[in-house]
């Protein structure tokens, strides 16, 4: 597969798993955290002989649990290991497929919460003979509300197991999960909060009005491989989309309205570069590999800091060189950017839209930032008498 020399978190982790530790992985993205869990427990598989599902990997998209069955088919290549992937989607044949695997004991289940549970919820998914359970992108998946769908998964699965946690951020709500599922976890801490080196950053001050004039302008005048461009919300997207169309540019969108089968063959048709620029929602934010994937362009800043983190990580993976574009409008924008750069620890260049498209606002984010509660002195307060119990009496 090309693989030459084992990346840092693979360095570390494939040791870890292969002694059946349990393992709470953090490593930013793109840096080959899927073949660090997915390598080690292939191995495992060869040299067992046990029926029935032996792995469970629990993921919050179908994109991504696509890509990690794809994954396995690559790296079992010549290994006698079955998979399937378990997702939603309006597609009876499908979800008759993925029936028929589940009771036939396929030695890997790669699935989304809500659809792994309506196949429980049939009877017949049976976790008796399961070695190794794999949550990833667990921050992800908390954040969509499946912490309650995970802990109805997890009754169901042996105590007895190895269990793999796989996380780009360590929030309280993840630390509570690792307690419950985890049993002396070995820990990984790799550099969660910054982009991969190779990713060149920079922002540019827009008014809303003026990001699609922007966008054309930096498709114009840019050396584009492919470009991936996020938008906050499926109905944004679908804007992006019509305005580029309009002005002949070829692109697709992509969000969660769209049926499975259009998702996959417009991932399938962007991945085999027969056009170049996909707009998305942050359903494309985790985990999918792009190859030589050159821009993305953040059109709205992210509410949540990480996942400015994760957009940016589609591009420079596996020590590529990438562009990651952010456009800053004069709202709430400069807020939420000034906290990217805040857990990134770098101040980005802001740089200012050309003057055929426009005027750029300024860059004054402490005009959005929450104002600091007043320190009153003592002096300045009247206290009353303290009112003592003996006082009382």
């Amino acid at each position: 597969m090309g693989f030459v020399s084992a990346t840092p978190i693979q360095k570390r982790a494939i040791p870890i798993i292969l002694n059946h530790k349990d393992l709470i992985g953090c490593a930013q993205t793109g840096t080959g955290k899927t073949a660090a869990f997915l390598i080690p427990i292939l191995e495992k598989l060869h040299n067992s002989n046990k029926k029935g599902i032996k792995v469970c990997v629990i993921v919050p998209t179908r994109e991504l649990a696509q890509q990690i069955d794809e994954n396995i088919t690559a790296l079992s290549y010549f290994l006698s290991v079955s998979a399937i992937s378990i997702f939603g989607g309006n597609q009876p044949e499908l979800f008759a497929q993925q029936k028929n695997a589940l009771q036939e004991g396929v030695d890997v289940v790669i699935a989304t919460p809500g659809r792994l549970i309506a196949h429980m919820n049939l009877g017949y998914v049976d976790f008796s003979t399961l070695d190794i359970l794999i949550l990833d992108e667990a921050d992800r998946m908390l954040e969509m509300g499946f912490i309650a769908d995970i802990n109805k998964i997890i009754e169901d699965m042996p105590k007895k197991r190895q269990t793999l946690l796989f996380s780009a951020t360590m929030k309280s709500e993840i630390r509570k999960l690792a307690q419950n599922i985890l049993v002396n976890p070995e820990q990984i801490n790799l550099s969660v909060s910054k982009p991969a080196a190779g990713v060149t950053q920079q922002a540019y001050l827009v008014n809303d009005f003026h990001k699609i004039k922007l966008l054309e302008y930096l498709i114009q005048h840019s050396q584009i491989t492919n470009m991936l461009i996020f938008a906050s919300r499926k109905s944004k997207v679908d804007e992006i989309y019509k305005s580029l169309s309009r002005l002949g540019v070829d692109c697709r969108a992509i969000h969660s309205d769209k049926e499975q089968i259009e998702r996959n063959e417009i991932l399938r048709n962007y991945k085999a570069q027969n056009f170049k620029i996909l707009i998305a929602t942050d359903i494309l934010s985790r985990g999918i590999d792009i190859e030589e994937l050159s821009h993305v362009v953040n059109f709205d800043v992210p509410d949540d800091p990480a996942d400015y983190v994760h957009r940016v990580g589609r591009t420079a993976r596996a020590d590529k060189k990438g562009a990651a574009i952010t456009f800053i409008n004069d709202g709430k924008d400069q807020m939420m950017f000034y906290n990217i750069e805040q857990l990134i620890e770098t101040q980005l260049p802001k740089l200012e839209i050309p003057t055929e498209i426009g005027e750029s606002p300024k860059y004054e984010p402490e005009k959005f930032l929450r104002p600091k509660k007043k320190n009153f002195s003592n002096k300045n307060k009247k206290f009353k008498k303290p009112f003592h119990k003996k006082s009382r009496e």
